[in-house]
């Protein structure tokens, strides 16, 4: 009987091994399947990657060929090392290190061995590669850069590693792939999709011709077109207003929340990541940990918005009914509390409304509207509740949607913040330890593109779009609905046209009054942001950031902008000439306000960010 049970059993697993085998080999024709069976060789079409333009249809990104030499580390045959790596131009300890990578990643698969050849060096290489069995030149298309700007929104693609691989089997070892910008946010639309052809081998491992006649091979797709929200010419130009500086220009259409210029500076031009110097000038542009030109400021950077921000507080005074447009605070020169000056003015401003609080930039009243702001309610925990909620509503404090990959939150404190700074309940806290967040200064930090957006929200008086940098999927109808959606604050309407006009009277009669650009009705705000650093453990004071926000024309505003220039002393001197030639740029197409952009062209902070960090620590009581 146990004779009979074995000879069964014997009999079974024969079946069983037999009608597996059939069905891999016969049967089983998925391309998971295909791609592991021995006699089939497995070749990928890579498709065209989709352009890219500007708002105005201004080409910004191409493809251009480029050539790949592969390996399928099973085929290889002996061969004359040092001869093939003198055509590969590359040494023999790196030619067999990419081979041992190779044979780990997969012995059938194809493995890039050297990427990116140039056409001469491809049409040297093609007549003799018949000598190398195993390895075979794969045609792909890289990105051609038609413009030297824009590296921060463009982004860049690069070779796909293990992680990426592994948490995306559509991408195999040596493929292409968006690794920052809009080429990572639209990774799928651009990319297309990759035809693949399966070739039947015999036993001599020799190709036949396509596996049943081809039935499984499909086309490449081209990636899709797209169009950008942004502005070639503005964009550009900001780039050059930029250079010798640091810091962002972040510029926004009020009416739709498209971004019309987004500027990082220092940059980079962008053709420098494409190429086999790629990996090189990646790592000099990585390891620049002074100017980091890979670092967006316009998203990335958090910094205290400083006088910019009192238009918040105004905003929040009123409609919280602690003050009216019409409210005189008397302004001695400084805002004192138990005859204590906290914070000083320029100047003594007298009776300060709030129009000539806003043109004036008057510390001293935008103190008082903070404190009664904050002190409208049981507890001071509830009061600071209250007010980062009004903030919240215009998107600060929080990431804001838009669509790229790279960005900060900023910082607006809340009760909770507080109460562990001061230990509560041990320690109870006022406002008057948070007086400085009426100003802009304190715990408070944004980023550029947070300040464009609130300044954007101010100009529509009270409602905003995310803001974002696709326009157009050519072809297709699938823009984002958020981008569609409209974002209202919690002020009302009402309440913003004293703002506006306070803002407008930056221009005609306050703080930026030298600044005006002739035909245009602009409105802004000057800032100016201290900046600190930590020394030792100290807390050290270095140069002033120097800021400016504003929007233009008054009425139907067309672009709302923020600038932000690093260690620029203050708001009028650099980012305020930058934004009135960035808006008369964008609006008239031409710039007459000769004597400021020669100013800003030839302007340079080089030898300010060259200073060692000089100082003092800081105190509240300046």
């Amino acid at each position: 009987m146990r004779k009979f049970v074995l000879i069964a059993l014997v009999l079974l697993s024969g079946v069983l091994f037999t009608a597996r085998l059939f069905y891999l080999q016969v049967l089983d024709s998925s391309p998971e399947s295909l791609e592991q069976n021995s006699a089939i060789k497995v070749m990928y079409d890579y498709p065209q990657r989709g352009y890219i333009f500007d708002r105005n249809d201004n080409l910004l990104v191409s493809n251009q060929p480029s050539y790949d030499v592969m390996v399928i580390p099973r085929d290889v045959k002996p061969l004359d090392t040092l001869e093939f790596c003198k055509l590969l131009k590359i040494s023999t300890e790196d030619f067999k290190e990419v081979l041992r990578k190779a044979e780990i990643y997969s012995p059938r698969l194809p493995s890039v061995v050297v990427p990116q050849l140039n056409k001469a060096d491809y049409a040297s290489l093609s007549e003799k590669m018949y000598k190398y069995e195993g390895f075979y030149i794969q045609r792909r298309s890289l990105r051609d850069y038609q413009v030297n700007h824009s590296a921060n929104v463009l982004g860049y693609i690069a070779e796909v590693n293990n992680a990426i691989i592994k948490k995306n089997p559509y991408y195999q070892m040596g493929e292409l792939i968006g690794t920052a910008g809009v080429e990572k946010e639209y990774e799928e639309v651009l990319r297309g999709v990759k035809g693949v052809k399966y070739i039947q081998r015999d036993r001599f491992n020799r190709d036949i011709g396509p596996y049943k006649d081809g039935i499984f091979d499909t086309i490449p797709e081209r990636g899709k077109d797209i169009q950008l929200t942004i502005d070639a010419v503005l964009q550009e130009y900001g780039e050059r207003l930029m250079v010798n500086k640091r810091g962002g220009i972040v510029a926004i259409e009020p009416s739709s929340g498209e971004i019309l210029a987004l500027v990082t500076a220092p940059s980079y031009d962008p053709s420098l990541l494409v190429g086999r110097d790629r990996s090189k000038n990646f790592t000099k542009l990585w390891y620049d940990t002074i100017s980091k030109p890979l670092y967006d400021r316009g998203l990335m950077g958090e910094y205290p918005p400083g006088s910019p921000f009192k238009a918040l507080t105004a905003l929040i005074a009123l409609q919280e009914n602690v003050t009216t447009e019409d409210d005189r605070i008397n302004c001695p020169g400084g805002y004192y509390y138990n005859g204590r000056r906290l914070m000083k003015c320029h100047g003594a401003h007298g009776a300060t409304s709030m129009v000539y609080g806003i043109a004036k930039s008057c510390n001293t009243y935008f103190a008082t509207l903070y404190r009664r702001s904050v002190d409208n309610y049981s507890t001071i925990q509830e009061g600071t509740d209250k007010w980062k909620e009004h903030l919240t509503s215009f998107g600060l404090g929080n990431f804001l949607g838009y669509d790229l990959p790279s960005g900060r939150r900023g910082l607006i404190p809340d009760s909770k913040f507080y109460n562990r700074f001061y230990n509560f309940p041990k320690y109870r806290w006022f406002s008057t330890a948070t007086i400085s967040n009426s100003i802009g200064q304190g715990e408070i930090n944004l980023t550029p593109i947070q300040m464009a957006n609130f300044t954007a929200a101010i100009a529509n008086r009270g409602w905003y779009f995310t803001p974002h940098v696709i326009k157009n999927i050519v072809g297709t109808d699938t823009i984002p609905q958020k981008f569609k959606e409209k974002h209202h604050t919690t002020i009302d309407p009402k309440h913003f046209e004293p703002v506006v006009e306070g803002m407008f009277q930056v221009y005609e009669s306050g703080t930026a009054s030298y600044l005006r650009i002739p035909g245009i009705e602009i409105c802004g705000k000057t800032g100016t942001a201290e900046n600190f650093t930590r020394i030792d453990g100290k807390r050290v004071q270095l140069t002033d950031h120097s800021i400016f926000v504003a929007f233009a024309p008054k009425d139907n505003p067309k672009i709302a902008l923020a600038v932000f220039v690093e260690n620029g002393y203050w708001g009028s001197r650099w980012a305020g000439r930058i934004a009135g030639l960035m808006i008369e740029k964008y609006i008239k197409g031409e710039i007459t306000r000769k004597d400021m952009e020669k100013f800003i062209l030839e302007g340079s902070l080089e030898d300010e960010y060259a200073k060692p960090y000089s100082g003092k620590p800081f105190t509240i009581n300046r």
